[in-house]
C-alpha cells in the first residue's frame, strides 16, 4: 500500500506503509518514492514515472539525484531539511529530479552560467545538476551550484 503526499507540481512523495511499524518507520527515513513531472529528464524518465530514492545521499557524476529547487534569484527560504526529516516536511517542499554532473573539487564544467567560474574546481559542498533533456530544463545553468545538503536522495530504480 502506498501514501501519496503530493510535494508540488513538479513532484510527489509517497512512503511505503503496510510493512509494520518498525520496518515502515525505517523505510520512510532511508526511501522514498517519487513521481517525476516535466520532461527535463526525457528520455531517461518521463513524465508520471516513479522513481524510488535513497535519502541521504548526494550522488557521483553520472547518478540521478533528487534536489530541492531554488527560487531563481532568492535565497532558500527555509534551513535544509535533516536527513530524517518527516514525511510532512517533506511534503512542504518544491523537489526535482537531476543528473550529477560534477561534485566537489571536479573541474567546473562547461555550461553557460558556470562558464564565468573560469577553469576553477566545483566548490566545497556543491554539486553541479543537469536536467538529461537541456531545452525543458531549469538545472545549474540557470541556478549555478547546488548545495549538497539540498539533495534528498539518489535515484535506485524506477517503480513498476
Amino acid at each position: 500500500m502506498w501514501q501519496l503526499v503530493f510535494v508540488s507540481s513538479t513532484a510527489a512523495v509517497a512512503v511505503v506503509s503496510g510493512l509494520g511499524a518498525a520496518a515502515a518507520a525505517v523505510g520512510r527515513r532511508r526511501y522514498v518514492a517519487v513521481t517525476v513531472s516535466g520532461a527535463s529528464m526525457e528520455p531517461s524518465f518521463h513524465h508520471g514515472d516513479r522513481v524510488l530514492v535513497r535519502r541521504g545521499r548526494t550522488g557521483t557524476p553520472g547518478q540521478v539525484v533528487v534536489a530541492e529547487h531554488p527560487v531563481m534569484g532568492r535565497p532558500w527560504a527555509e534551513p535544509p531539511l535533516s536527513g530524517s526529516a518527516s514525511v510532512r516536511a517533506l511534503a512542504g517542499r518544491s523537489w526535482m529530479i537531476k543528473r550529477v554532473v560534477a561534485v566537489e573539487g571536479d573541474p567546473v564544467p562547461r555550461l553557460d552560467v558556470l562558464a564565468a567560474a573560469g577553469e576553477g574546481r566545483v566548490p566545497p559542498g556543491s554539486l553541479v545538476l543537469i536536467g538529461d533533456n537541456a531545452e525543458a530544463s531549469a538545472d545549474s545553468r540557470f541556478f549555478g551550484y547546488f548545495p549538497a545538503e539540498r539533495v534528498l536522495g539518489v535515484a535506485v530504480r524506477r517503480l513498476g
